[in-house]
C-alpha cells in the first residue's frame, strides 16, 4: 500500500521525466498519490505546524508520518475499549426490541 520515496538520483531524467511528479524533501513519489483535507482544531494545527519546523519537514510530511505510526501500532497491553468501559450498561434499557443493533428497519430516517 505505502510508496517508497525514492531519492533525487533515483529519479528519471531527459525525456523519461515527467512534469508533477511531487518532490517532497528531496524525495520523489512515483505513480498516484492521493490528496485528502483535515479539518484541525487551532491547538492541534498549531503543535503540527510548531513539530514540522522543529523538524524542517512540510505539515504533509508529519501527516503521513504520523498516520503510518498510529494505523500500524497495536494498542498497549490491557487496554480498554468503549464497550469495556460501559459492558455493565449493554442491555439495561428495558422494552427495546432485541434485534435493534443488527435489523436496517430500525435505521430508516436515521441521521435526517
Amino acid at each position: 500500500m505505502g510508496r517508497t520515496p525514492w531519492s533525487a538520483a533515483d529519479a528519471p531524467v531527459g525525456p523519461l521525466a515527467r512534469p508533477g511528479i511531487a518532490r517532497e524533501n528531496g524525495a520523489y513519489y512515483l505513480g498516484i498519490t492521493r490528496t485528502i483535507s483535515v479539518k484541525l482544531p487551532d491547538h492541534l494545527f498549531a503543535q503540527l505546524d510548531k513539530e514540522a519546523k522543529t523538524r524542517r519537514v512540510t505539515k504533509s510530511q508529519l501527516v503521513r508520518e504520523s498516520l503510518e505510526k498510529g494505523l500500524h501500532e497495536q494498542p498497549p497491553a490491557g487496554a480498554v475499549s468503549c464497550y469495556d468501559l460501559a459492558r455493565d450498561l449493554a442491555g439495561t434499557v428495558k422494552g427495546l426490541p432485541e434485534d435493534l443493533a443488527d435489523n436496517p428497519k430500525y435505521m430508516k430516517g436515521f441521521g435526517r
